[in-house]
């Protein structure tokens, strides 16, 4: 067995992050993913770079494993007589066609439920299927025109990104989501679905409590920084050396990080005894623990802090947070060998289902790798 979703056929006529993040967790849990790619050049992301590995982008490494490629020229009608037969024979399909793109290649689900009633259809786009100008999406631009960059980055400075594209991967979790529980109804009713994410919808939910915070009251909110709108002390502080992040989360958390950073009577100071009252003097707070932390470095602090169950840590860098991953029992590495001897490392799946519910089976395929095969199956010559 390589899953639970062994068996089910899926293809990826989707591109660059969101999308094939979304059948990268189908592949891991078992299926079988086709991943359509224009002939010559694939995957925009196979350019995407520096870094590469081995001659290979890695960008594209980072989700595209357990995976088949096939190149097929949507523009012609042999590559798109191929592409329609690969729809009919699956039990999902993915893409994020510009508007109008589905229609053009011969892929509209209407017409594509005609011959298979039980396909599973899901569209990505950038600002909806009712967006009337079918705008173009890329990560950056959802993470600015949907809200994001506007609560990210110092109160003072100006608006920031997320350091990766967030939104993508939130998207293709969502169409991942979205799929199973188009196949698990197809269980019982043999009919499939249409799926549809965007990014702007994707971002927008993932502001949560900030989101609900204008929703209910109507402000606005703004930049803070690493300080939260609606807790404190959560933030980050300077120690004698390093960074550590604090998250108190309750008045009795708060009691046993004033004992600790020895600040007398800071807990039970009227300004601070509460969440509500730490809010409404958050800068005043801030400069007393900022001026406490200074006098010891980050590993003490942490050390002493974790005794009294006050949750903090240091600030990692992605090498230190990968170890840290490993040194709790989570195997977050996986090491995949490809045709030519060399290897390419990526990060375990995020859901695992125990016992055997995530297989590794396939490295990120090389441009048309195993397009002979595949053609000759649609063509029904194998």
């Amino acid at each position: 067995m390589s899953g639970p979703l062994e068996g089910v056929l899926v293809a990826d006529f989707s591109r660059v992050l969101a999308g094939p993040f979304a059948t990268q967790l189908l592949g891991d849990l078992g299926a079988d993913v086709i991943k359509v790619e224009r002939p010559g050049s694939g995957d925009d992301t196979r350019g995407w770079g520096p870094p590469f590995a081995d001659g290979r982008s890695t960008y594209y490494l980072a989700v595209n494993r357990n995976k088949r490629s096939v190149a097929l020229d949507l523009g012609g009608e042999e590559g798109r007589r191929d592409a329609r037969a690969l729809a009919e024979r699956a039990d999902v399909l993915i893409h994020n066609f510009r508007a109008g793109g589905a229609e053009r290649f011969g892929l509209a689900p209407d017409r594509l439920w005609r011959a298979n009633p039980g396909l599973v259809y899901c569209a990505i786009s950038a600002f909806g299927s009712q967006d009337p100008e079918g705008l173009p999406g890329y990560d950056f631009l959802a993470q600015a025109m949907g809200g994001l960059m506007s609560i990210t980055g110092p109160a003072e400075g100006e608006p920031t990104k997320v350091g990766v594209a967030l939104v993508d991967v939130m998207t293709g979790m969502n169409a991942a989501i979205g799929i199973l529980a188009a196949l698990a109804e197809r269980e019982r009713t043999g009919r499939g679905r249409r799926v549809e994410v965007d990014l702007l919808s994707s971002v927008l939910a993932a502001t949560v409590n900030q989101v609900s915070g204008y929703l209910n009251t109507g402000e606005v909110p703004t930049r803070l920084g690493n300080q939260h709108p609606s807790v404190a002390p959560y933030e980050t502080f300077a120690t004698a050396d390093e960074t550590i992040a604090v998250a108190v989360g309750n008045d009795a958390q708060f009691a046993r990080l004033c004992a600790v950073l020895d600040v007398v009577g800071l807990a039970e100071d009227e300004r601070f005894a509460t969440n509500r009252a730490r809010i409404a003097h958050r800068d005043e707070l801030s400069e007393r623990l900022s001026a406490a932390f200074a006098a010891r470095g980050r590993d003490e602090w942490v050390a002493r802090l974790r005794a009294v169950d006050v949750p903090c840590g240091p600030v990692n860098d992605l090498a230190q947070a990968v170890t840290l991953a490993a040194s709790l029992g989570q195997q977050p590495v996986v090491e995949l060998a490809h045709g030519d001897g060399t290897t390419s490392r990526g990060l375990a799946a995020p859901v695992r289902l125990e016992p055997d519910g995530t297989s590794y089976r396939r490295p990120p395929p090389e441009l048309d790798e195993h397009g002979d095969e595949i053609r000759a199956w649609l063509r029904g010559s194998s």
